[in-house]
């Protein structure tokens, strides 16, 4: 009796161990696998499909532009939907080519269907691009930072549509840095393509949100916002009559608390979620002449100089795919390595752009009158570090010797005001 009971206990120990061992394995892979319960609107297809049906399409989209495993533009012809142009992005439709480097118009092999670049000769579609197109759509992910282009080409793409009257689907994405708000908000005197609104660095939206606020607000060009006052507020069109709305379809269980994980790299230079929770951060180092990373295996994780003192971490970029002719390219750089694993970067990011690093390699750096690349005019305020702060105040201050405290203070009153801005467009829970 006295081994049955001993028996039955051991038997109930294994048991409950397996059920522990169990029960942490599906916690780790809950986890680990938050991103796969959040739907993007692109798998949502009973939501959108009906809003093309019959209809001839043109498509914005890049190697992001997924469902499941099967890019969006496939899976629509399988669905019986007709595109007729394909619009790609900086790094082209299949995201291949380096960081501002123009791209060329093709056929798509895949899918016979043209592929027109909007970052080569032109960043807009023309009238005959969309010749007798019906309904113009969008999926590219973001990484919600302001210098990433995508919400450049976004406008640009709406502010078309509006001036030929073509409706317009954004398919929303998970913004991977949604979950916070943060850096200097830009100041108009700079805009460029790499920052053409007044938001900060970080601005805690998905592009469907984005595409709201920039009609709303009336932050597209005045010519679009005329035309959209005027040809669709204004006019009453006939049953069945094609004219300009903006329709985003939303993704499902999602928050502004997700850490959604991207499932395909959204360009060469952000490989994983621990460079695109950086790139906010360390991306500044572009307007630099440090190396930020690019031609190593982990861009934006990496930076440094030759003239950085050598008791620091040491690297050497090279010529790869993705970063051909990267900064300093076969020079031993010193600097810092600041990857980890996601959970690691997400703690030392903090939810903050953070300026430590920049403070600290100016501080460095032996020739601080060569730190900043400056155009050839010598004219700083049409640096490239100006366009990415959006402000001539970051490179004044860190000059100044200011702290990264005294800083973020500089922030505070607009980035305030941006914040009550956005809660209006926001189509998910946030995260505050």
């Amino acid at each position: 009796m006295i081994t049955m009971i001993r028996r039955l206990k051991t038997i109930l120990l294994f048991f409950t161990l397996l059920t522990s061992s169990a029960l942490m394995a599906q916690h780790k892979s809950a986890v680990k696998n938050q991103s796969s319960q959040i739907m993007p609107a692109a798998e949502r297809l009973d939501k959108y499909l009906p809003l093309l049906k019959g209809k001839k399409v043109a498509v914005f989209a890049n190697q992001t532009s997924t469902v499941g495993n099967t890019h969006l533009v496939d899976t629509l012809q399988k669905s019986g939907v007709t595109i007729k142009v394909i619009f790609g992005p900086e790094h082209g439709f299949r995201g291949t080519a380096d960081a501002g480097e123009k791209v060329e118009s093709t056929i798509d092999q895949a899918t016979g269907v043209p592929v027109v670049s909007l970052y080569g000769k032109k960043r807009v579609p023309s009238k005959e691009d969309l010749e007798g197109v019906d309904v113009m759509l969008f999926d590219i992910q973001d990484v919600g930072v302001r210098f990433y282009t995508y919400i450049s080409s976004l406008q640009e793409y709406m502010e078309t549509a509006i001036k030929y009257n073509i409706p317009l689907i954004v398919l929303d994405r998970p913004n991977p840095n949604g979950h916070y708000v943060d850096g200097p908000v830009l100041e108009t005197k700079y805009k460029s393509f790499v920052g053409m609104q007044p938001v900060p660095v970080v601005y805690g939206m998905t592009v469907g949100e984005y595409a709201k606020m920039l009609l709303e607000e009336g932050w597209l060009s005045k010519e679009a916002m005329d035309a959209y006052t005027q040809n669709v507020l204004a006019a009453t069109y006939p049953p069945g009559a094609s004219y300009f709305s903006l329709n985003v379809i939303p993704n499902a269980n999602y928050t502004h608390k997700s850490k959604y994980v991207l499932p395909v790299k959204p360009s060469p230079n952000l490989p994983d979620i621990q460079s695109i929770y950086w790139y906010p951060s360390t991306c500044f180092f572009e307007g630099t002449v440090l190396s930020e990373g690019r031609g190593t295996d982990k861009p934006f994780e990496i930076f440094g100089h030759p003239s950085m003192p050598k008791n620091l971490y040491q690297f050497t970029p090279t010529s790869r795919d993705g970063a051909k002719d990267p900064k300093l390219k076969d020079q031993v750089c010193y600097g810092w390595n600041v990857s980890g694993t996601p959970a690691e970067v997400l703690k030392k990011v903090n939810n903050k752009v953070q300026l430590s690093y920049l403070l600290k390699a100016y501080q460095l750096f032996p020739e601080k009158d060569k730190f900043f690349i400056l155009p050839k005019s010598g004219n700083a305020d049409e640096s490239f570090f100006n366009k990415l702060a959006g402000n001539a105040s970051l490179m004044q201050q860190i000059k100044a010797g200011k702290s990264e405290k005294e800083i973020r203070k500089s922030w505070e009153t607009k980035l305030k005001a941006f914040k009550k801005i956005r809660k209006k467009y926001l189509l998910y829970p946030d995260f505050e």
